[in-house]
């Protein structure tokens, strides 16, 4: 009996899909942009976003022109967003806010705009098109409001994009350190320092910097020994002075007394 209950079920659950199913495709075909419009609402506040959206691209160029162009407009944005598709919500919020730039909902789209960017930045290891894009548009939006709820948020998005692109310098410059390449590498390190002040990185950079500088010096031929290991000695207290209580303590110290020792000689 149960089993007999469990195939209706079933059955009456499959039904429903095709019927479901078939009623959509109907409305696609439709010409009654005022049915479509008011179901694709209807779908959007269900959080159907999948219909929704074949609905919405439909009317997005039928009704360009009229009243409802904007909330068919934003919904298809926000549409696309809550399904992940960053790419094509980013594309959309764009052309609100270039078209409704002084609509109440424009500053919305334009930080999710920057939003969209920020969710397709991917591991530093790969291109960083989107990040620098991101950044950009953030930077933008706290230029056009620095009062929003959204700016200090922007901000520190933007940390977190640029601390990207800093790993991806390190890691490009940590290439030459792990090839002995220490020369390039001091070069690398440095310019890393200079591009990202603030990155989270900093002490590993500086650490590195100044086991760049020692073991160039002490694999210098002799005319050069002595002006790099006080290099070596300057970097030394550089880091000292940043990082007095450093997790590379030991290291450092080592570092230092044997530069002192060949300086002292």
């Amino acid at each position: 009996m149960f089993r007999k209950l469990g195939n209706l079920l079933l059955v009456f659950i499959i039904g429903a899909v095709l019927f479901s199913s078939c009623q959509y495709e109907k409305l696609l075909k439709s010409t009654d942009y005022q049915m479509k419009y008011d179901k694709a609402l209807e779908y959007y506040e269900k959080e159907d976003y999948e219909h929704a959206i074949g609905l919405l691209e439909q009317l997005n160029p039928v009704l360009k022109a009229t009243e409802k162009a904007d909330t068919v407009l934003y919904y298809l944005s926000n549409s696309y967003f809550e399904q992940t598709d960053y790419i094509l919500a980013e594309h959309h919020y764009k052309q609100f806010y270039n078209t409704f730039g002084n609509h109440e909902w424009a500053e919305e789209a334009e930080f999710k705009r920057a939003y969209c960017n920020y969710k397709l930045s991917p591991r530093p290891q790969l291109d960083q098109s989107y990040t620098k894009k991101a950044i950009n548009q953030f930077q933008l939006f706290i230029n056009r409001h620095p009062n929003s709820p959204k700016a200090q948020e922007s901000r520190e998005l933007i940390s977190k994009l640029r601390d990207k692109l800093a790993k991806k310098a390190y890691n490009a410059a940590k290439l030459y350190y792990d090839m002995k390449d220490y020369k390039a590498a001091i070069v690398a390190l440095e310019n890393c320092l200079k591009r990202f002040p603030n990155t989270s990185h900093r002490e590993e950079l500086r650490y590195l910097v100044l086991r760049s500088k020692f073991y160039l010096a002490s694999n210098s031929i002799k005319e050069k020994k002595k002006e790099r290991y006080q290099s070596t000695l300057d970097e030394y207290y550089t880091f000292e002075n940043e990082f007095p209580k450093s997790e590379y303590q030991e290291n450092v110290n080592t570092i230092y007394k044997r530069t002192q020792q060949y300086l002292e000689n």
